[in-house]
């Protein structure tokens, strides 16, 4: 990795330093790869970060010119925030332009997670996009301290939290629980600078990926997280990476979830620089199970 770029770190980087150290794989094999975690007082591994290490994983398996284009994956057990988890990278194609891995992420003896990604060089080529919505700026939104800081003294754990992602909302989370069309948007970059390097920044927004987007399903039903008898993991993830992108500049995530039954419920998002550029887009479904209390 080379250096970060200069940007002030505000207190509270470590969070990103510890984010940055699991997400540095160690290598046991060419193929094999140790991930470690940081956060073991949640209650299973945030899959996110499943995603981000897989996707460490196999691009640490690509030559340099090869950059992800795509991955999907299938969360199948929930991962142990105690344990390291082992990543086996299968290569399935080497081709001239593309290469594709499979992931296999592993605990305790099982497969807790599966991914796929392909790898693409750079190539010219005809070009459009869909136009990037309308959305105030960053700066004119509240922080989390400052929107969440009436839970500072009645939630001060969830308040207090290590974050290393900024997150501005331009809506009103789910956890505030007004029912509306289930849409959201929101911008977040990590909160300091990172090394100039393509791979790291696109797994953090594969990380960033999943911190939001199931909650866009809960919005139409007045639905939180911390629900007495709600249930909700993610099930399966699916990213397209359409062009270069920094992860410490800002992206507006701009979502909607376009259906949920049956215990389920489909998200998507559009992750956008500040220039207006589309570069990553967004599917996931998720678990959304109701019991009673």
């Amino acid at each position: 990795m080379t250096a970060p770029r200069e940007r002030p770190a505000p207190p509270g980087t470590d969070a990103l330093a510890d984010l940055l150290f699991v997400l540095d794989l160690e290598a046991i094999e060419t193929t094999i790869f140790r991930g470690h975690q940081t956060d073991a007082k949640r209650l299973r591994t945030f899959g996110g970060l499943v995603a981000g290490q897989a996707l460490v994983a196999a691009g640490r398996t690509v030559a340099a010119d090869l950059h992800v284009h795509s991955l999907h994956a299938y969360f199948l057990r929930p991962g142990d925030p105690t344990r390291p988890i082992v990543y086996e990278v299968d290569r399935i194609r080497d081709g001239r332009s593309f290469a594709t891995r499979r992931v296999i992420a592993i605990q305790h003896g099982e497969a807790i997670f599966n991914l796929s990604a392909s790898f693409h060089v750079t190539e010219a080529g005809v070009s459009h996009q869909k136009a990037m919505p309308d959305a105030p700026s960053p700066e004119s939104l509240p922080t989390f301290q400052e929107r969440w800081k009436h839970l500072a003294e009645t939630d001060p754990d969830w308040y207090h939290w290590p974050r290393p992602i900024d997150q501005r909302h331009v809506d009103a989370p789910s956890r505030e629980r007004i029912v509306r069309e289930p849409r959201q948007q929101l911008w977040f970059r990590t909160i300091a600078a990172l090394p100039d390097d393509p791979l790291l920044h696109a797994c953090i927004a594969a990380y960033a990926s999943d911190m939001s987007v199931l909650d866009t399903a809960l919005i139409p039903h007045g639905i939180s997280w911390d629900d007495p008898g709600f249930m909700g993991a993610s099930l399966d993830h699916a990213m397209w990476f359409h062009g270069p992108f920094r992860s410490d500049e800002w992206l507006l995530y701009d979502q909607e979830s376009t259906v949920s039954g049956g215990a389920r419920g489909l998200s998507r998002g559009e992750m956008y620089t500040a220039d207006g550029r589309l570069v990553v887009s967004v599917v996931q479904e998720g678990l959304m199970r109701l019991r009673t209390p």
